[in-house]
């Protein structure tokens, strides 16, 4: 009895902290940076709900009704609705994180399509040259950091570095676009704050710009306000249902990102659920030649 009591007031007090960071000061410090990373709202619901098997009945309804009010939140924050629009004609931009075991021919699988520009995060390596041979007529890069891009059109790398701040940040352009390939660590000793700063220390151009890739930063984070000041955020703009791409098609994390600067039009953004990878893959359509007026 002794183990349960302590059991239930640990974690009361630890879903307390979670939605007291969650609703205040979010990922602001290091410490709380942890906590919030790890419990998104739809864990903390659930939390509340495993709670009913340690509390007294009439406490139930209670913590029944916390769970529906955070479950709601999320739901209304995370939830997107657009109308839908012709695609015949866009440029389609698809970004993938292939978890180390899948490569461009299944990124084409998996989108259903060949994409005018594929961007792959954790692209695997294997049978590269074979399928380079096997399109002839398209452009395919692959850095060491195992960063794949795809085109129908010519492939230009400006530039392909590692930030102090591990951030691998690829600059390369094809259909007159800049694009900017992100993979941000995943590890929780760094800080998001200086990784997000080092991207865009990195973006060294103003116009045209499309930073696509895994942030490992959900859209969440107080450190993404820069972005949202001056880009707009694909999904959160043009998508249908949750915006989140983690884990196992499971929408707890909104962890990979279309950042596009508000001189492209988007016409539309998809989530493509895979099991090929813990990632879900973003589609995204924009008008050609959509400089805005």
């Amino acid at each position: 009895m002794k183990f349960k009591t302590y059991f239930k007031k640990s974690l009361q007090i630890f879903l307390c902290i979670a939605i007291l960071i969650h609703f205040t000061i979010k990922d602001t410090f290091y410490l709380s940076s942890l906590l919030f990373y790890t419990t998104p709202l739809p864990l903390i619901a659930l939390g509340l709900l495993f709670l009913l098997l340690f509390v007294k009945a009439s406490a139930r309804k209670y913590y029944v009704i916390a769970a529906v009010v955070i479950g709601g939140i999320w739901f209304t924050r995370s939830y997107t609705f657009s109308a839908k629009v012709a695609t015949e004609n866009a440029t389609e931009v698809v970004l993938w994180n292939g978890y180390r075991r899948a490569n461009f021919e299944d990124a084409f699988a998996e989108s259903n399509s060949i994409p005018d520009v594929l961007v792959m995060i954790e692209a695997d390596e294997k049978n590269y040259q074979k399928i380079r041979e096997n399109y002839p007529n398209y452009h395919f890069e692959l850095t060491e950091k195992a960063i794949g891009i795809f085109s129908k059109t010519p492939v230009q790398i400006h530039s392909n570095i590692k930030t102090e701040q591990h951030v691998v940040v690829v600059h390369f352009s094809t259909k007159n676009t800049n694009f900017y390939a992100i993979d941000v660590s995943a590890d929780l000793r760094f800080f998001r704050k200086n990784m997000l700063q080092s991207v865009l220390s990195e973006i060294k151009t103003s116009e045209k710009n499309i930073i696509l890739g895994d942030f490992n930063t959900p859209f969440e984070s107080i450190f993404f306000e820069n972005f949202k000041k001056n880009y707009q955020h694909a999904f959160a703009e043009k998508g249908n249902g949750f915006r989140e791409t983690w884990f196992w098609n499971i929408p707890l994390l909104s962890l990979d990102h279309i950042w596009v600067s508000n001189d492209l039009e988007i016409l539309k953004t998809e989530k493509i659920s895979t099991w090929k990878s813990d990632h879900s893959m973003l589609k995204m359509y924009l008008k050609n030649e959509s400089v805005k007026k």
